[in-house]
């Protein structure tokens, strides 16, 4: 009795026994997800990933200044270059009056204008070499493609008698062949211009005094008028002129070789009394887009889009000849090339 009583009191206690047990387990699994979730609410969140930075601006802090210079081809470059850059690279650009003297010395003294298209380099040596040794300003590239500005031409109609390329030193035996009863005319510059005392020099020099009959204008409106004249009549001529102009643009043209460039010979060339005139060709000219020096710095971008940007020079003359048509204007004639001559234009911007 004793033995079964005891087993019937033991079974009782167990089945008391497993609810509470069941709780414990309930309560102990209920701690143990709070405590874990206690620990991961703890955990230090993640270091945001970094995001790149967004590509500095290559326009600078301010309005890139382009001076425009009082002739026409100078112009034109301010206009140009005013709209590409704006266009290409979302630059905002100011076009500013300029002149050759004022811009150079007000670019040496504070950076400003930021561009000068075209400037001249030996019309204003001492105020470029000033402002290039105070590390103000430096030349980007050359404004136009060649640097042999000035020369002798011919009509093409003329040129067309050559088999070979027209040279001055080619000219002693070809004029009495295209000319044998008269002398051929030779429309040099305005008497008081330096160029009148060279070309009558270096027609002396060539043999062609006999040859040549120098007519010699009172402005530049005279010796265009007779450079035309003579086209219409078509004449055989030879004519002094420079680039970049209209006048080669807009009529059929051809250069002439002048040979080599000797320093000796147009020292005395340029005198009114040469008593040797040797031949030589006319100087060439560094005529060079000129950039402030914080250009280079503060819009690397823009300085190197102007190391590229060369005018080719028949494209310079043939612009000339459109600002020359009735109405037109250096803003309508530089919209007209950004809109046409990517094909130019193109190569400055990285095409």
């Amino acid at each position: 009795m004793t033995k079964r009583f005891y087993l019937a009191a033991l079974a009782l206690a167990v089945m008391a026994m497993q609810p509470a047990l069941a709780q414990f387990t309930v309560l102990d699994t209920a701690q143990d997800a709070a405590q874990n979730a206690g620990q991961s609410s703890t955990t230090p969140p993640a270091e945001p990933v970094a995001q790149p930075q967004a590509a500095p601006s290559p326009c600078g802090n301010e309005p890139l200044t382009i001076a425009r210079m009082n002739w026409p081809s100078a112009s034109l470059l301010a206009e140009i270059h005013a709209r590409i850059v704006a266009q290409a690279y979302g630059c905002p650009t100011r076009v500013t009056p300029g002149d050759l003297s004022a811009t150079a010395s007000s670019m040496g003294a504070s950076g400003q204008p930021a561009v000068a298209p075209e400037m001249w380099v030996a019309r204003v040596a001492d105020l470029w070499n000033r402002a290039s040794e105070a590390q103000m300003v430096r030349a980007a590239a050359p404004s136009f493609s060649q640097t042999s500005l000035e020369g002798w031409f011919m009509p093409a109609y003329m040129a067309g008698a050559f088999t070979a390329t027209p040279s001055a030193a080619g000219l002693a035996a070809a004029l009495p062949e295209l000319s044998p009863e008269a002398k051929v005319h030779f429309i040099s510059c305005p008497t008081d211009w330096a160029c009148a005392i060279i070309n009558r020099n270096l027609i002396r020099a060539h043999g062609l005094d006999g040859l040549l009959d120098v007519v010699e204008p009172a402005n530049r409106f005279e010796m265009d008028t007779l450079i035309a004249e003579a086209v219409s009549r078509r004449d055989l001529f030879v004519f002094y002129y420079w680039q970049p102009n209209a006048v080669l643009a807009q009529l059929d043209f051809t250069a002439l070789d002048m040979g080599a460039f000797d320093a000796t010979a147009m020292q005395c060339l340029a005198n009114r009394v040469c008593a040797t005139p040797v031949p030589s060709a006319f100087v060439s000219e560094q005529v060079v887009t000129a950039l402030a020096e914080r250009v280079f710095t503060e819009s690397p971008m823009i300085a190197s889009y102007f190391q590229r940007a060369t005018m080719p020079l028949e494209e310079m003359n043939r612009l000339l000849a459109q600002l020359n048509e009735p109405g037109a204007t250096p803003e309508a004639v530089a919209d007209r090339f950004a809109a046409e001559r990517e094909d130019v234009w193109g190569r400055w911007v990285g095409r």
